[in-house]
């Protein structure tokens, strides 16, 4: 069974909920200060042209089987984060979402797998809204690499993720925007290196504070190969080694990469082969992006390329995912 692990879904209930509220315009002003006008017209368009690929279940059923996939974890889109909003707007917002995402893969349940939000801005709601998206059945949640004024190293967190971790919750790490902000509003640098720049903090911050080691059931899937964290480990573990400031984890950072997940869309070949590696076949998952450009609408063949021996790409292709989403292994009726 091919599981394609990173897939996303646009919610319009949730766009409709955040519409009048004045922190909107403050939001996207900062959005197209990080962006640039150039890139945010460009994915205006794109997302125009590809609205019932994110919004039609049918449609996506269509595009999985053009691409050779059994299932897709389905997330929402990252510009549903709206990590401004106050208390009881994301309250809202969020149960909306995770509503949103279950009615959509309850269009096709035994193909689709769903995965919720929660406010990282106010850490007191994340828990009841992790067990908000787990009561509707969805297997975990979508969160970013940060929020305003909190890394994810933060004390804030432990209950969120104590919960998830005794729940077998999949915490999805996908970043939305990068805080190095107009130094990437060309060329679409907000995404093109911002993205996996955010990744790799955001997991450092994971690693170095020791969250891994205080919870060690945790389940995190870092999207994007976690970005350049896998690949700049030795000055990780050097800097361990030798600044005692460094010292918030128990063993070497790279020994963590092997308690994480990490989706295979690196695109590139060599990429991927030493992302599996460093942190294991066991380790990573499919994915596409589905259905944005920065994704790809051929994640199996992508896949392939990396010249993988037989057996791990049937674990990466399937066989880890089921295993990371409590999934059965069968395929699905078509």
């Amino acid at each position: 069974m091919i599981i394609d692990a990173h897939a996303h879904v646009l919610l319009p209930a949730v766009e409709r909920a955040v519409a009048d509220h004045p922190g909107l315009a403050e939001h996207r002003a900062a959005d197209a200060r990080r962006n640039g006008a150039e890139a945010l017209a460009v994915s205006a368009r794109m997302v125009g042209k590809r609205l019932d690929r994110l919004t039609d279940p049918d449609r996506r059923l269509a595009d999985m089987a053009a691409a050779g996939v059994d299932v897709q974890v389905v997330s929402p889109s990252p510009s549903h984060y709206h990590y401004w909003t106050d208390p009881d707007l994301a309250g809202r917002t969020h149960r909306l979402a995770n509503e949103g995402v279950a009615e959509h893969c309850a269009h096709a349940p035994d193909r689709l797998v769903g995965l919720g939000l929660v406010p990282l801005q106010h850490p007191g709601l994340a828990v009841d809204l992790l067990d908000h998206a787990l009561s509707l059945g969805l297997r975990g949640v979508e969160v970013s690499s940060h929020a305003p004024g909190r890394e994810l190293s933060d004390s804030a967190y432990e209950p969120l993720w104590r919960r998830a971790a005794e729940t077998g919750a999949v915490l999805f790490l996908h970043p939305f925007g990068c805080t190095l902000d107009e130094r990437l509003d060309r060329w679409y640098l907000s995404n093109i290196v911002g993205q996996p720049t955010e990744n790799a903090v955001a997991l450092s911050h994971l690693v170095f504070s020791g969250v891994l080691d205080r919870h060690p059931d945790l389940r995190v899937l870092a999207a994007h190969g976690g970005g350049y964290l896998p690949t700049h480990l030795g000055r990780a573990d050097h800097g361990w080694r030798v600044r005692p400031d460094a010292r918030g984890c128990a063993r070497p950072p790279s020994s963590y990469l092997r308690r994480l997940w990490f989706d295979s869309l690196v695109h590139d070949p060599a990429v991927l082969r030493h992302l599996v590696g460093a942190a294991g076949a066991d380790r990573v998952v499919l994915g596409s992006d589905h259905p944005f450009d920065m994704g790809t609408d051929t994640p199996v063949a992508a896949l392939e390329a990396a010249g993988l021996d037989p057996g791990d790409l049937a674990a990466i292709g399937g066989g880890n995912a089921a295993a990371l989403f409590g999934l059965t292994t069968d395929s699905p009726e078509e």
